[in-house]
């Protein structure tokens, strides 16, 4: 059992916490029974080292038959180690170290997706999450991240998602351009999510949403650059109808990646 929280080993995992850690090793932090276990599920290989409480790993069976199915071995530590290698408050019992697993840009259109999000500039790690999550859930193909995006293996990132980050191809550090004109390539529209776009409602009735699509996401604060709108085939905003100034952008996120999705599924 590892017990000091002061050991180079325990020091070596709480360190991927840090972007700069995380791209020099190409590794990143699983904390929680619900990442570790969709870890486990789809995709074991990328599992490198998984720490536990004697506690945790009894009361979660179904975590340690996934580990056992795959041959991957628990190393047992004290509550004080678990919470210095942890980055939330209060970790849940288990821990796992697990490698990076990007996609290509080039990878992703050449599987002729029908339903991609790009998101340019993202910067809050609980909205990127929930726009993965989002995204899995709408039965998406992939979700690219250009420009300043946050990293999706940030520990906050990886949380939010709750195990979306193993179900569906990402891409990490795109050229906006060079995404779009991979879309374009692979015979998607660009449709841009902005409140200056036109009324999605509109859209859905003339049937634009039933194409294939990539929808692209700007920043919280600032949307998205005029550079970017322009490359876009079509912008679209979803309609108010209460009294809120705007919406959150994970929240129109979802909604515009659903409104594909029916449309896709109603034109099949």
């Amino acid at each position: 059992m590892l017990e000091n929280p002061r050991s180079p080993r325990v020091r070596a995992v709480a360190k991927l916490t840090k972007r700069s850690a995380r791209t020099e090793t190409g590794l990143f932090l699983l904390e929680g029974p619900q990442s570790v276990r969709e870890a486990l599920g789809y995709l074991p290989d990328a599992i490198v080292e998984l720490f536990a409480t004697p506690t945790a790993w009894e009361r979660h069976g179904d975590v340690r038959a996934l580990a056992a199915d795959h041959g991957i071995d628990v190393e047992y530590v004290t509550e004080g180690v678990l919470s210095a290698m942890a980055d939330t408050v209060t970790p849940q019992g288990i821990i796992a170290v697990a490698r990076q697993t990007p996609t290509s840009v080039r990878d992703i259109f050449a599987a002729s997706p029908r339903l991609v999000a790009i998101c340019e500039e993202v910067r809050d790690p609980g909205n990127l999450g929930t726009i993965i999550r989002a995204a899995d859930a709408a039965g998406a193909d992939a979700v690219v991240l250009t420009g300043r995006t946050v990293d999706p293996y940030n520990p906050k990132v990886v949380r939010s998602t709750t195990g979306s980050l193993f179900h569906l191809p990402i891409s990490v550090g795109g050229d906006l351009n060079d995404v779009v004109e991979r879309a374009h390539g692979a015979g998607m529209q660009i449709l841009a999510a902005d409140v200056k776009g036109d009324d999605l409602l509109a859209a859905r009735a003339g049937g634009v949403l039933a194409g294939p699509t990539a929808w692209l996401f700007g920043n919280e604060a600032r949307g998205l650059d005029d550079e970017a709108l322009q490359l876009a085939d079509r912008a679209l905003r979803l309609p108010i109808f209460g009294r809120a100034e705007s919406l959150n952008l994970a929240t129109a996120a979802s909604v515009c990646l659903y409104e594909s999705a029916f449309a896709q599924r109603a034109a099949d």
